[in-house]
């Protein structure tokens, strides 16, 4: 198991190392990631996690997939560098509920080993909670940590809600142990001071040993979040992300990332992963392993459909096939939809007047404008005639117009 890790880059930081493989070597270990629900999806970002549990599902181990319906509620300040805002009690249950229905669907737990740290903290009192977890955390532990000097060194500073956060996890590891038989929390690189706060907890309280794993957080080759672009964050929600968009998110990956992502974003083997990765090498032209990370993921996250939508949709836009029906049918919520009759294509003036239902042109003078340019296409060939051709109809119901480079629309005609 740590091999597979290690292998895929998927190992930063570890307690014994000798130890780890001991506890890993007969299964089942239990082990936990926790995400907190500070938003109604999990992200692109969290996949990376998500693809952990399930590995260590598929050898033979118990992984428990923790929401933290009672951390969320205090915010994590890792990786940031001011507050964040606290959630109103309805958003956070909302958030909980989608989190945990794409964690168990994902990760392959079962329902049950889904839970919820609202659960067993809710019911502790501020004082039993300071005696039997404050007294046993240093606050020179706490400082040490490097979210919280770099927060302490800033202009916002850091409130006692988010100080306090390692206090919270480091019981949420407690009482999985205690509760559960966990001996492993696993995270990205930035929570080991959370994680090394639970080791220590575990063993002040109880005198029995766990161990904690991390993973280098998921970036790109030039620093930047994985997952993160202009327009916002690639959701795991196809309500947030289209799966078109995170399809094509995933072909833009940088030759220099694609490997590893292949080795850390899907459950390929590692030898089909080398074999992309030489085949690609040879020929970086055609994107084959930029092809296969993105049918990969894509398809783990939305299904099989989704990927053949989405190259469909992909070769309608930008490819040189003929089109078809049935690639034009797979643009539908990608490209905004106008509907026509057949009286709108007749006319010496029909295709002006597409382009302004459409929304593609703000008035008649405008299209005419367009059209004399030679900014206008109409099946992605460029047009200059104001009238409707009736053989450009696709299917007898379709007419892909297009603006400029990216401005598009899709008529359907009704029968």
């Amino acid at each position: 198991m740590l091999a597979d890790l290690d292998e895929r880059g998927l190992v930063h930081d570890t307690t014994d190392r000798q130890a780890l493989q001991a506890l890993l070597a007969e299964p089942p270990a239990v082990l936990y990631l926790g995400i907190d629900p500070s938003a109604s999806s999990l992200h692109l970002g969290n996949l990376i996690g998500v693809l952990v549990l399930r590995r260590f599902a598929e050898a033979g181990h118990r992984p428990l997939a923790l929401v933290g319906g009672a951390t969320g509620m205090v915010g994590d300040p890792s990786g940031r560098s001011d507050e964040r805002n606290l959630l109103d009690a309805e958003t956070l249950e909302s958030n909980v509920t989608s989190i945990r229905r794409q964690y168990a669907r994902f990760a392959g737990v079962a329902e049950a080993d889904v839970v919820n740290n609202y659960d067993w903290t809710a019911p502790v009192g501020v004082i039993e909670f300071l005696r039997d977890v404050g007294k046993h955390v240093t606050v020179s532990q706490m400082l040490a940590r490097e979210s919280v000097r770099s927060r302490l060194g800033s202009e916002q500073g850091i409130s006692y809600t988010e100080f306090s956060y390692m206090l919270l996890q480091a019981f949420d590891f407690w009482w999985l142990h205690t509760h559960h038989g966990c001996r492993l929390q696993v995270g990205g690189s930035d929570q080991w001071g959370n994680i090394v706060a639970g080791i220590d907890l575990i063993r002040r309280r109880s005198g029995s040993v766990a161990h904690g794993l991390t993973w280098p957080l998921l970036t790109r080759a030039d620093g930047q979040k994985f997952g993160k672009t202009a327009e916002g964050t690639m959701w795991l929600d196809s309500e947030r992300t289209l799966p078109f968009d995170l399809h094509q998110y995933l072909l833009r990956t940088d030759d220099a990332d694609v490997a590893r992502l292949l080795a850390q974003l899907t459950l390929l083997p590692m030898a089909e992963v080398r074999e992309i990765s030489a085949e690609a090498a040879r020929a970086p032209e055609r994107r084959l392993a930029q092809q296969r990370l993105a049918d990969e993921v894509t398809g783990f996250v939305h299904g099989a459909e989704a990927v053949s939508r989405a190259n469909l949709a992909a070769e309608a836009l930008y490819g040189t096939a003929e089109l078809s029906g049935e690639m034009l049918d797979a643009l539908e919520g990608i490209v905004v939809q106008t509907r026509a009759t057949g009286d709108d294509l007749a006319g010496p003036e029909a295709l002006v007047g597409l382009l302004v239902a459409s929304g593609l042109c703000s008035s008649r003078g405008d299209a005419r404008r367009q059209l004399a340019q030679s900014a206008v296409s109409v099946n992605r060939t460029r047009v200059v005639q104001s009238e409707v051709d009736p053989g450009w109809l696709i299917d007898g119901r379709y007419l892909l117009l297009q603006r400029g480079r990216r401005e598009r629309r899709l008529v359907l005609v009704d029968p």
